[in-house]
């Protein structure tokens, strides 16, 4: 049972992540309710996308396990695999296809009946803001489009689970602006877990932060735990991944 007692629908238990003598994760256990927008922080190489990956399935752990939904990631993959929409740091797409080829394409593959996935398309192109280049070649599309297209593709078939790995990463103001506020509507009902490094970000989408250093997990909490005392959460991030303070 999560922290608020609510049942967790993504659950980390004691996830370590070894690749010969070079440790990625160590022992990192966090659950995360129905509801809920997670931050995920750390610095650069800390083992955020490590974790994402190994709770997405795209990994597998040296020793622990992961849940979505109450599923196991690897005894019960399809089941969990269908509760989550996952968008990779700098996932890779189809550059000769179009948002609209592409999304039709993974929603077949998933096995959407027509009508359905006529909505789906629908409601991404909107709440993505794709219309303008629903018909453009993804090659030709600039960096923020194409991280567009990928939010979109995690939300086209009404996943329960979100993971989403710097979702505001190569987006102008005006289109991070809307991604958070597309991010805070999903939270209402769904459970997010987002990896960023702008702590701007946190505070604007968020009501739980977990924080690893070092492949371990340092702080767990909500906003008033990372910002501490000082109400400074610039300055509580770099004492706590021993970056000065």
């Amino acid at each position: 049972m999560s922290s608020n007692g609510k049942e967790p629908m993504i659950e980390a238990r004691g996830l370590s992540k070894h690749y010969g003598p070079f440790v990625a994760i160590e022992d990192v256990t966090f659950s995360i309710p129905r509801g809920q927008v997670a931050a995920f922080l750390g610095p650069n190489g800390a083992g955020k996308s490590t974790t994402m990956k190994i709770l997405t399935g795209f990994l597998s752990p040296t020793t622990g396990s992961a849940k979505i939904g109450g599923f196991d990631v690897y005894a019960q993959r399809l089941k969990a695999a269908n509760l989550i929409g996952y968008l990779p740091e700098n996932g890779p797409l189809y550059l000769e296809m179009t948002p609209h080829s592409l999304l039709r394409y993974l929603g077949e593959a998933r096995g959407m009946t027509a009508d359905l996935l006529k909505q789906r398309l629908d409601y991404v192109a909107q709440k993505c803001s794709l219309g303008a280049v629903w018909g453009k070649p993804i090659a030709k599309l600039s960096r923020g489009f194409r991280q567009r297209v990928g939010m979109a593709q995690a939300l086209l078939h009404d996943p329960q689970v979100l993971i989403l790995d710097e979702p505001t990463s190569g987006l102008d103001p005006n289109q991070v602006h809307d991604v958070r506020e597309l991010i805070r509507s999903l939270g209402q009902t769904k459970t997010i877990l987002l990896s960023t490094h702008i702590l701007q970000e946190v505070k604007a989408v968020a009501s739980r932060v977990v924080l690893i250093n070092n492949g371990r997990i340092v702080l767990d909490g909500g906003i008033d735990a990372m910002e501490g005392e000082t109400h400074d959460m610039d300055l509580r991030f770099r004492q706590l991944t021993n970056a000065g303070g």
